[in-house]
């Protein structure tokens, strides 16, 4: 009798221990369309969250697509592959910045299309889509109002503001049913995730919601902050101090901008100063032509390379460089190489006038300067040789902060606490 009460009670205990792993592991589908691992030459942030969020028991499938900086490859349409202990479905739709904008367009639709059938036929206990694009937001509301499910509404850039600003959506028609589509999404959205503190004041200033958190892009600070060897460098690393910018070179990251200070420190006699912009863009080729025209061995173009290797480049410069267009939708921007510069201990000249300006400022680690004026810019760069106790101490405030709000770990834990919020 004895024996069969213990059989009974282990068998009970059994499944309410198996009934708690239930409870704890969640189904979690991210849609997010430019995802890369750090052999690719884009942001990590899902990946890094998601692998941590799949170490700790819970089913993740990323739905993303092919594209010029990640390093994904398909062989067919729609490839299931396997990273770190969760999933991706990889749709092979090869996009590249540098298409045309209605081909770019015409890839969101495709991709929000097949993404809105795993919206609905994937089990999940909590879906995430991430914005930009917008339309995003088709699968999102899907899963949220076709079958219910809790949705966090991810918010790394602000469309259509964004777009609109940048003159890439001017359709009129297309503005309307880009704003309605927006103002649905975070109408229906159990919570919302904003990449800055700015973007969130945004949308909570203009609709009024309540359930949104700030959770910036993060800083790998073991990645970063490791030093790398200075073997494969350029030369240029070699023959200037070199103040560096790696991302996309567009008229979106003001990378003229860049080119008029490379012409400004040669006019001032500033020959031991060099300005490397590591990446690529609708407007490479034209400021390389800009360079060879005007003689401009102060400034030098490195392609595209894995996040990697990339390290090594960012902490043998005195200074990393973050611009953007003067406009007001970019004063909420969250860019990646802000965290990676802060995790690699360089100070930051940036020229957006939002929340990043504060942060700089209060934690004295780095400037703000004019958008148009390369003279000021310049006037930074110059300040930052000519004195290496500044940037020395500029440098060490960026990593301390990286490690005091930008740790990856830490912003996982926060994003993951959230979802469990939500599936709740």
């Amino acid at each position: 009798m004895l024996a069969a009460t213990q059989t009974v009670a282990g068998r009970v205990a059994a499944n309410l221990r198996r009934s708690q792993r239930r409870e704890q592991t969640m189904r979690i589908v991210y849609f997010h369309q430019f995802f890369s691992t750090p052999q690719g030459s884009w942001g990590t942030r899902v990946y890094e969250f998601c692998k941590d969020w799949a170490a700790q028991g819970h089913d993740v499938t990323v739905v993303t697509s092919t594209f010029a900086k990640s390093d994904l490859v398909a062989t067919r349409l729609v490839e299931d592959q396997e990273f770190e202990g969760f999933k991706v479905k990889v749709i092979d739709l090869k996009m590249n910045n540098k298409e045309p904008v209605w081909k770019r367009i015409r890839s969101f639709v495709v991709y929000a299309a097949l993404c809105t059938w795993y919206a609905v036929t994937l089990r999940a206990d909590v879906v995430i889509a991430s914005s930009g694009p917008i339309t995003v937001g088709i699968p999102a509301l899907a899963a949220r109002w076709i079958r219910r499910r809790p949705l966090v509404f991810e918010v790394r850039d602000l469309w259509p503001d964004g777009a609109i600003e940048m003159g890439l959506l001017s359709n009129r028609f297309a503005q309307r049913a880009a704003y309605a589509l927006e103002a649905a999404c975070y109408r229906s959205a159990s919570h919302i995730v904003g990449l800055s503190p700015g973007m969130v004041d945004n949308i909570a200033g203009r609709f009024g919601v309540s359930a949104i958190t700030s959770i910036t892009n993060a800083a790998d600070l073991d990645l970063f902050g490791t030093p790398q060897p200075a073997d494969h460098l350029p030369e240029v690393f070699s023959t200037h101090q070199v103040a560096i910018y790696t991302g996309n070179i567009g008229q979106v990251n003001n990378s003229d901008l860049l080119a008029r200070a490379a012409r400004e420190l040669r006019d001032r006699g500033r020959h031991d100063i060099a300005i490397v912009l590591v990446g690529d863009g609708q407007l490479k080729d034209q400021l390389q032509a800009e360079k060879n025209r005007l003689g401009l061995t102060n400034l030098v173009f490195v392609d595209l390379m894995p996040k990697v290797q990339l390290v090594a480049l960012i902490q043998a410069s005195f200074v990393s460089l973050v611009p953007l267009r003067g406009t007001p939708i970019l004063d909420t921007s969250s860019p990646n190489k802000l965290y990676e510069s802060l995790a690699a201990g360089k100070p930051v000249i940036q020229n957006t006038r939002g929340w990043i300006r504060s942060l700089l400022a209060d934690n004295e680690c780095g400037f703000t300067v004019d958008p148009d004026d390369e003279n000021e810019l310049v006037d930074r760069l110059i300040e930052l040789v000519d004195d290496p106790d500044l940037t020395t101490r500029l440098g060490v405030n960026a990593r301390a902060l990286a490690e005091r709000e930008f740790d990856q770990d830490i912003l996982s834990a926060r994003y993951l606490a959230v979802i469990e919020g939500v599936a709740r």
